[in-house]
């Protein structure tokens, strides 16, 4: 557990697959101080195989998360290692036993943190990368009249089918490992996790990156092979491979009308929120391309399209890339201007 969080404690919480986690448990982390009115109010939730001190980039000084005038709240999302996941839940839900659980469920209970540890009716801001834009849609869908503005950068409403068929292979590769046994590892499957960077490392970042070598330029490698080697290899070595297959499970189940409100109706959950919108794809992202996030804007009565011009793929948007931080920076800028 790390040090630097906090933890809610949601005692029983029923998911939407039925299933009870005993004691579920979000971890999170405050940045600023909360007004006296409760108006400054920012919601970053975290993404896959994120937790919140990969966000901290996002919030200081002189940027649009600006401490000293805004409260930051990032809650990590459920199977991330910090709040309830795979490995560190206890029987009957440890490990490959961690029961399903989606995008709502996450949402549901960062609602329950808010009202419950700061009595917050209203959020200022939900802004998310990835699937941290994904429960950016979700707040504004199951919560349209808390949340007056909403970010979502290179992310969607809901999984595509070329991006379940893309996880997909994902889980094939670590799952090939022998030592990965079927999720009862002694051992972390290494072979396993490093073959998932290795998938991603196609995915990752766009076509345009690699033709122009901006793993060279940019990341300082020296080949190709040294980029895959260093930067890919160990990107989930560190990781609980059931935590992984837990988030990627949530990731292919998301869908923002797959609830009791919308029962599948995704216009409709579309245009509910009233949110104020900044939708962001990257124009490169292999996972959550512009055309899919055109189409969702066009559902939704307050929203604007703003592509991140970059080569950097699903990356884009990123700490990584200092303009494309700029970029993002001043459209979050703008947003909460608005």
């Amino acid at each position: 557990m790390a040090l630097d969080t906090e933890i809610f404690e949601a005692g029983p919480f029923t998911l939407q697959s039925g299933a009870t986690l005993a004691a579920a448990t979000i971890a999170y982390k405050t940045y600023g101080t909360l007004a006296p009115a409760k108006d400054n109010v920012v919601v970053l939730p975290t993404a896959f195989a994120g937790r919140h001190s990969d966000y901290e980039w996002m919030i200081g000084p002189g940027q649009a998360l600006d401490p000293a005038r805004l409260f930051v709240i990032i809650p990590n999302m459920l199977g991330n290692g910090l709040s309830s996941s795979p490995s560190n839940t206890p029987a009957p839900h440890a490990g490959p036993d961690f029961p399903a659980v989606t995008i709502h469920d996450n949402v549901v209970l960062q609602q329950r943190l808010l009202a419950e540890v700061f009595a917050i009716e209203r959020v200022a801001l939900v802004v998310g990368r990835s699937m941290g834009a994904l429960q950016a849609f979700h707040w504004g869908a199951l919560f349209p009249e808390r949340v007056a503005r909403i970010a979502a950068i290179v992310g969607a409403s809901r999984c595509s089918r070329h991006n379940f068929v893309f996880l997909e292979g994902v889980k094939a590769a670590l799952g090939a490992d022998a030592a990965f046994a079927d999720g009862r590892y002694t051992a972390p499957p290494e072979k396993g996790l490093r073959a998932m960077g290795r998938v991603y490392a196609g995915w990752g970042f766009s076509q345009a990156f690699y033709r122009r070598e901006e793993d060279r330029t940019a990341f300082g490698y020296a080949t190709l092979e040294d980029f895959l080697a260093g930067f890919w290899d160990p990107f989930f070595a560190a990781k609980d491979a059931n935590d992984l297959l837990a988030m990627i499970a949530t990731w292919q189940h998301a869908d923002i009308a797959a609830n009791d409100r919308y029962r599948g109706d995704r216009a409709a959950a579309l245009g509910a929120i009233t949110a104020r919108a900044f939708v962001m794809p990257s124009q490169t992202d292999l996972y959550f391309p512009p055309e899919d996030s055109a189409l969702e804007v066009d559902l939704m009565p307050n929203a604007e399209l703003i592509p991140i011009p970059s080569i950097w793929g699903h990356f884009a948007g990123g700490r990584g890339n200092p303009q494309d931080a700029a970029f993002l920076d001043e459209k979050l800028k703008l947003l909460l201007a608005s």
